[in-house]
């Protein structure tokens, strides 16, 4: 299979990124708008124009490092903002625009994959855009697993840990709330140290086989 330049790596890399943050970010609103927090949608962030949501610290700058030293994504978009007190049952409520994330992020690797499928049935794996095509598809494949896993960490700021939070009774979800500050910097000691990766990656790795292997 012919190799991609380099604008057209960067273009096959960006897309499936850019996409599943956006997509991710976007989910969170559209649940909160339909659970009674307009709070987004007020400030035009239920679009999926990936401007809206690129942080250029957490979405540019650190993924690019990251990769460069660990060889592993790691970054966040502009998160969503989401007022509680807006829900009609904060607590449930909260739980579910939090899953949302993770939930768009595993219909968006469905996608792709069955965007692969297709180009298989159709025969076009030998033609010149194919490896465009099949680059996107493995990036939006493993990003979108990647989102998935990462985000379903019980660990504030995450997604994960915002469900936690709503399922812990509310004494302790309001001791564990506290250490959200110090969610980020925990986060990126796991992952300079390796343990993220050794706890994360045969997840990540195991679905990604998974879904070869459905192809």
């Amino acid at each position: 299979m012919q190799e991609l330049g380099l604008i057209e790596t960067v273009i096959a890399w960006s897309i499936p990124i850019l996409f599943g943050i956006t997509v991710h970010e976007v989910a969170h609103g559209w649940v909160a708008n339909s659970l009674g927090d307009s709070t987004a949608r007020l400030q035009g962030r239920l679009t999926l124009n990936p401007i809206r949501h690129i942080d250029p610290v957490g979405t540019i700058l650190v993924p690019a490092l990251m990769v460069m030293l660990t060889g592993f994504i790691f970054g966040w978009a502009k998160p969503v903002p989401v007022n509680w007190q807006r829900l009609g049952h904060p607590r449930r409520d909260m739980a579910l625009v939090a899953a949302a994330g993770p939930l768009a992020n595993l219909v968006m690797m469905l996608i792709w994959a069955f965007i692969a499928k297709l180009v298989f049935v159709a025969g076009i794996e030998a033609s010149l855009v194919a490896p465009f095509i099949l680059t996107m598809v493995k990036v939006g494949i493993i990003i979108n697993i990647i989102l998935m896993v990462l985000n379903l960490l019980p660990l504030l700021p995450l997604d994960g840990g915002r469900v936690m939070t709503s399922l812990l009774p509310p004494d302790l979800a309001e001791k564990y709330a506290r250490l959200e500050p110090y969610g980020l910097i925990i986060l990126v000691v796991l992952l300079v140290t390796g343990v993220l990766v050794r706890i994360i990656g045969p997840i990540i790795f195991g679905l990604e086989h998974l879904i070869y292997q459905l192809l």
